[in-house]
Parts: structure tokens; C-alpha cells; sequence
């Protein structure tokens, strides 16, 4: 039996959806998966990139054997079902990796035909234990296991400080547009004891209530995020209100691993995260952050935080950082596969 994966185009991986699939191939051919498709490419001309995938796809059946176990990143947008088909008509088993559930917050999909599309799978591979009951309770049949976190492959190094500034810095990292982070403009109200450090473009200074918490500090690259990163914490947090994550986007939390949590953590961040997010689970039973119903009551929580608690918190994220340097869950999520 063979370990395949199937490569394609990526429009560039700046983007953390390309990152977390690109990492993952990078992660599989180091360990001897064979890439049945075409070499990775990353145009972003729109027919390159179609044809690209196109023929990755095409070459499939001339490359496969009987036995393989081929890895399947999803969404794979309209080739899913075919590369499956493809698969077991050659008596290959086909392992997917869920990256993102396009029934939530795209609502492409209904869930019924979500399920279904999962359906042409061996074995599946979801974010985390909310999302495998999630998928249990709408009718998927297929064997299920979980990744746990993003991993987040980097050739840069976080400059680790046991010791917080003060006051505390909290970093937000990502697209800070009002639609998807309308609390940041709220936020403000509600900080006395620590500061915002905002990466990214889209944020408003001027709208913002309280806007003398907060520092813009512009768009900066994930590798060079790493080593540069100005703060304490990393926060997980989206939609429209302080009290809750709210909307779509917030919603999704508390089904999927947001790839900015991963980020955070190879910054060496401890992390603060909605406690209704699916990955608080893997915050709390590693000890590496905070977990709060509302931003309301940060303030008050890290006020109260001594040195030690923080000292220990930032040795944990230290761990598992190295943990998502070298592709561990990854590699762990595909060792336990059976099918």
C-alpha cells in the first residue's frame, strides 16, 4: 500500500486556507507520500490555475494503483466527487482532510448535500471532537477522526519572553474588515488594563471607541509575524459583539480551528479564545491561554494574573508551538487512519 496525495494550484498562501493545505503537502512528502498530481503550482491567473488543477486531476487514474490510500484535501471545489469516483474505481481508499464546511458560513452547500459530498470518503479527518458530533449528528456514516489544531510549518522563530509587558498586549492578526470584526470597534469601551496590537489592513482607527487601546500596526507576513510579533496574548475572536462570537463567522467557532489560533501559537502567544470556540477545549486541556464568555471581562481576568500563571501558560504554548513546527498532529491524525 502506497500513501498518495493529490497536489494543485494555489493562488498564493498568504491566505490561511492555502497555507494550512500547502504546509499539509509539504508535511506528507516529507514522510514519504507519493503525489499521484501534478507538481504543486501557485499561479494566480485564473486559467492557469484552473488547467493546472485540471490535469493534476486528469492524471489521476494513469497514476493511482490498487491499495493506495489517497489524501484528499477538502474542499477540492468541483473535483471532489470525480477524484473519489477516480479513486475506488482504481480499489483505491480515499482519507479526507476537512479545511473548511462550506454548508456554515458560505452557505454554498446545504448541509444535506455537505454530508452527502463527505459521503464518497473512506475515512474523514475533521477540525476536532465538536466537529466529528456535528458531522455524527447529521447523518455522515463515513469513520471519523480528528486533527485537534492546524499545524504551521515556519523557517522563522518567535523571540520568547517568559516575562509580560505591562501593561499586556493583545494581538489580533487577519483581515480586520467591520464585517467580519465589528467588536473591535466596541471593544474599546470595555479596556483599561491592557492594549490591542492589530496586524492586518481594513480597521477604521477613527471609529473605534477607546481608540487610544489600540496600535495599527499594518499587514506584516506570517513568517515575519513569527519573529516579530509585539504582545502577551493572541485573540481568537469574530463577529459583531463583545459578549459573544456572533454571526457566521462566529458561529463557525464553534465547530472549526481557526488558522490564526496556529499562528498565535508559533508566535509563542498564549491565547485568548471564546469559551464556546470548539478549540477552547485544546486551549484549557493544554493550559496554554485564557478561555472567556465575554471580552467584557478581560480586563478584570488579566488584572488578576500573576507573573507565575502567565511564566506557566507561555511554557506550554512554547511546547506545542514546537509541536506545530514539525507537522505533529498532522502526522498523528493520519497514523490513527483506518480504512
Amino acid at each position: 500500500m502506497r500513501n498518495c496525495y493529490l497536489s494543485r494550484n494555489y493562488k498564493g498562501v498568504d491566505g490561511a486556507g492555502n497555507k494550512a493545505k500547502t504546509d499539509i503537502e509539504q508535511i506528507m512528502e516529507s514522510n514519504g507520500f507519493v503525489n499521484v498530481g501534478l507538481r504543486q503550482t501557485r499561479y494566480t491567473n485564473s486559467i492557469l490555475a484552473f488547467l493546472a488543477t485540471l490535469v493534476g486531476v486528469l492524471k489521476l487514474p494513469f497514476s493511482l494503483r490498487k491499495g493506495d490510500r489517497l489524501v484528499v484535501q477538502y474542499p477540492l471545489k468541483k473535483y471532489f466527487t470525480l477524484v473519489c469516483q477516480i479513486a475506488h474505481c482504481k480499489g483505491a481508499k480515499v482519507v479526507v482532510v476537512i479545511h473548511d464546511l462550506g454548508s456554515f458560513r458560505r452557505k454554498k452547500l446545504t448541509v444535506a448535500q455537505e454530508i452527502r459530498r463527505l459521503g464518497h470518503a473512506d475515512y474523514i479527518i475533521a477540525h476536532n471532537s465538536r466537529m466529528k458530533q456535528w458531522l455524527l449528528d447529521n447523518g455522515c456514516k463515513v469513520p471519523l477522526g480528528v486533527l485537534e489544531i492546524f499545524d504551521y510549518l515556519s523557517g522563522t522563530t518567535a523571540s520568547s519572553h517568559l516575562v509580560p509587558s505591562q501593561p499586556y498586549g493583545v494581538v489580533y492578526a487577519g483581515a480586520l474588515n467591520p464585517r467580519k470584526n465589528t467588536f473591535l470597534y466596541e471593544v474599546g469601551n470595555y479596556v483599561h488594563s491592557y492594549k490591542f496590537n492589530l496586524y492586518g489592513n481594513g480597521f477604521d482607527l477613527e471609529k473605534a471607541q477607546g481608540k487610544e487601546h489600540f496600535n495599527c500596526k499594518g499587514f506584516v507576513r506570517s513568517d515575519e509575524l513569527i519573529a516579530t510579533a509585539e504582545g502577551d496574548f493572541g485573540l481568537v475572536w469574530d463577529g459583531f459583539s463583545v459578549d459573544a462570537c456572533t454571526g457566521n463567522f462566529g458561529e463557525y467557532l464553534k465547530y472549526n480551528n481557526p488558522h490564526k489560533t496556529s499562528l498565535y501559537i508559533r508566535c509563542e502567544l498564549p491565547v485568548i479564545i471564546w469559551d464556546q470556540a470548539a478549540l477552547s477545549d485544546f486551549v484549557r486541556s493544554n493550559g496554554i491561554g485564557i478561555c472567556i464568555s465575554s471580552l467584557a471581562e478581560l480586563d478584570k481576568i488579566l488584572s488578576s494574573l500573576t507573573p507565575a500563571q502567565y511564566a506557566k501558560m507561555k511554557q506550554n504554548t512554547v511546547e506545542i508551538s514546537r509541536r506545530l513546527s514539525r507537522g505533529y498532529y498532522i502526522q498523528k491524525a493520519l497514523s490513527e487512519v483506518k480504512c
